[in-house]
């Protein structure tokens, strides 16, 4: 059972893991967020030579601090949103799974708890996903160019002349993107350490959850790419009127290749933000375990002794599936 201690547990840690990986990654989504919004008739910085192009652009022409442009607003948007989708991934799975948990958990089922804990929380975090993308798309060859300042002055700014509404530009198909994402990302990695953990010689180390982040990362680049090309577009191109005016438009003046424009350097960047994000996860919640079973499908019932009641509290870190939780 999942108490509202054990959620805050959950929630801290994976808002820190996130915006870590945020840190350490947003060079890469620069990079990717200025290919998605190339087009045709009008470029912007890194208008050729792919994802490398495209950072060593940035970096002769808006110098290398511009490579970690909106990572402000990435931190905002991983303290919110990062935390809200993993923390309420575990009770929310819980509550869908119903009498059938014990039994063990379906995929269905686990894709489904991380379609609802995407969308919750991307509609929290929009604001701060809309912000960092015009942060990153701000460049000296953009064609839009709206000079914040800065992600504070960035927020007034928006409120200031398109209303507090405008703060949720673009939330249809950021939806679409993150409810897929998120499904893809963690019910993936919640079944491919299952999987992993199964087969012979795989154990609860580093490298069976960097194979289960890259393996989630790629998943999700695949099914997500086509709607975080319109996300970005829409987020980073007011000129658009709604979702499907963008995907006609895009398909039309771009051609479908558009739709998975920037694919590599979103493969890099979401792949290696998973490993980063899954690995701090992992390794923040491990030292609060006093001992672990690898037995009964590789669940692990974790115990520590209290000092209160010199009993055992239950860790309920990846019990019954693996779950993704390390809530005391």
């Amino acid at each position: 059972m999942v108490t509202a201690s054990s959620f805050l547990a959950v929630f801290f840690s994976s808002a820190l893991a996130a915006c870590f990986a945020e840190v350490c990654t947003i060079p890469l989504d620069t990079a990717k967020v200025r290919l998605q919004l190339q087009k045709k008739a009008a470029g912007v910085t890194g208008g050729g030579g792919g994802m490398l192009g495209t950072i060593m652009s940035i970096a002769r022409d808006e110098g290398v601090a511009a490579l970690w442009n909106g990572v402000i607003p990435g931190i905002h948007r991983q303290c919110v949103y990062g935390g809200l989708r993993i923390g309420l991934y575990e009770p929310v799975k819980t509550f869908f799974a119903g009498d059938t948990a014990a039994g063990g958990i379906t995929l269905f089922t686990k894709i489904l708890a991380a379609l609802m804990t995407g969308v919750i929380a991307i509609v929290v975090a929009n604001p701060t996903d809309l912000v960092k993308v015009r942060l990153q798309a701000d460049g000296k060859a953009t064609a839009i160019k709206r000079h914040y300042s800065g992600a504070l002055n960035a927020y007034a700014t928006i409120i200031r002349q398109e209303g507090i509404g405008a703060l949720w530009t673009g939330l249809g198909p950021n939806i679409a993107r993150n409810a897929i994402i998120n499904a893809a990302e963690l019910a993936s990695y919640d079944q491919l350490k299952q999987v992993f953990l199964r087969l012979p010689g795989f154990t609860d180390n580093i490298f069976t959850h960097l194979l289960a982040g890259l393996g989630a990362g790629f998943l999700a680049v695949c099914i997500g790419s086509p709607v975080d090309v319109v996300k970005s577009r829409m987020m980073g191109d007011s000129t658009y009127h709604s979702t499907l005016d963008c995907f006609v438009k895009t398909l039309k003046n771009d051609g479908l290749p558009a739709f998975y424009k920037g694919f590599t350097a979103n493969f890099c960047r979401i792949g290696s933000w998973n490993v980063i994000m899954f690995l701090t996860l992992e390794q923040h919640c491990k030292p609060r375990f006093c001992g672990a079973s690898e037995h009964l499908e590789q669940d692990l019932h974790c115990c520590m002794t209290s000092s209160e009641s010199h009993g055992c509290i239950r860790l309920d870190v990846f019990v019954q599936d693996n779950a993704l939780s390390c809530c005391n």
